[in-house]
């Protein structure tokens, strides 16, 4: 008997079967750098493996994706895509080593090709190398294959991400590609490697989620307009909660989480509660979906409250019912992208970027590693 409240187990579907693919960010995403001033860019590419610190709560969410997932009979592959230099590679992977994260492939930023070539635009601009390196990636993943993308605010990611997904979905076309990389100011080299890469393909929604960690603090109502695939978070708890309504993780792997950012980051379970509160009142979560998931974490004593009596671990029949007439919250991908107003966000993010001081520009380390 199954049972439609139970959306975090495998569902039997065809894209259940579908490989996972999840993109992450380097820095502050995965890890906590620091380039907001001259020294932080000069250390950068001394730091050995142990200097680097992972983002609260990243760890442990990568681990408990793959182990879910792959537990699942699923293909699972896990990608890293920064504007860092190469040269910096060696201490990357070794801090993924020691921090037990299996990876499927990083790609790094050739600074130094740009910088011999006399391309000193591409130094700062990593728009059309992000764009390129994506739809490059998507050539070797089987058509069905499922994405997840995982970034920050402090740049372009919201940008690139959405524009890769509404790529693959069919939903914007090359003129309207060209006409926002190059009023980004994107190398002509690159805008034409992008429109040559864009074919090939069969239109598909294959991107999922779009997840954006708000380094920076950035109000998430600035990111209304890239549609409700994009998701703002705090912290990777509200992360890891969105993905447990997805299906994509279990309750241990929300615990692990939750439990990282109490015993190593100074959260308290008051905090946790209303983290997750937070994401729910910004429209990321069902009701029915987050009423299960804080009763199950006051059982566990990972947030505030006293947890209701009842018979084991099963949702409430309110919750059950809630469940039954409410659709997933992936209904909402294909739509997601429809309005986006690329040239519009493209005209912000220059107003944004004049009104910004020079010392707070997230780009002006790239040839350091920042990106």
């Amino acid at each position: 008997m199954s049972f439609p409240w139970r959306r975090s187990e495998a569902p039997a579907d065809a894209s259940a079967r579908a490989p996972l693919v999840f993109r992450w960010d380097l820095d502050k995403t995965y890890l906590k750098t620091q380039f907001e001033h001259v020294r932080d860019l000069v250390r950068i590419p001394f730091e050995e493996a142990a200097d680097k610190v992972a983002a609260p709560g990243v760890i442990e969410l990568i681990r408990g994706l793959r182990r879910v997932n792959e537990a699942r009979a699923r293909d699972v592959r896990v990608f890293f895509l920064t504007a860092s230099p190469p040269q910096i590679g060696r201490a990357i992977r070794d801090k993924l080593t020691l921090d037990g994260i299996e990876y499927d492939g990083i790609t790094f930023k050739d600074q130094l090709h740009d910088l011999v070539r006399g391309r000193f635009r591409n130094l700062r601009e990593h728009v059309g190398f992000k764009l390129s390196e994506l739809l490059r990636s998507r050539r070797d993943l089987p058509p069905e294959a499922q994405e997840i993308l995982f970034g920050d605010d402090w740049e372009s990611d919201p940008l690139v991400y959405s524009l890769y997904a509404d790529i693959l979905a069919g939903r914007v076309d090359r003129a309207t590609v060209h006409d926002t990389l190059e009023a980004i100011r994107v190398d002509p080299a690159l805008i034409a490697d992008v429109k040559r890469l864009m074919g090939g393909h069969e239109p598909a929604e294959v991107v999922r989620r779009i997840y954006i960690n708000l380094e920076r603090r950035t109000p998430p109502a600035r990111f209304h307009a890239y549609g409700r695939r994009l998701v703002p978070t705090f912290n990777y708890f509200q992360t890891a909660a969105s993905l447990h309504a997805e299906g994509l993780l279990d309750l241990d792997g929300v615990a692990a989480v939750a439990t990282s950012l109490l015993e190593h980051s100074g959260y308290t379970r008051e905090r946790l509660g209303n983290s997750l509160a937070d994401v729910e009142r910004r429209g990321h979560l069902l009701p029915s979906a987050c009423g299960t998931l804080r009763e199950s974490l006051r059982e566990r004593n990972l947030i505030a409250g006293t947890p209701r009596r009842r018979r084991g671990h099963e949702p409430s029949l309110w919750q059950r019912l809630l469940a039954w007439v409410q659709p997933p919250a992936t209904a909402e991908v294909a739509k997601a992208g429809a309005e986006i107003d690329y040239r519009a966000l493209v005209a912000e993010r220059h107003a944004t970027r004049r009104s910004a001081p020079k010392a707070a520009d997230g780009e002006s380390g790239a040839a350091t590693g920042a990106r």
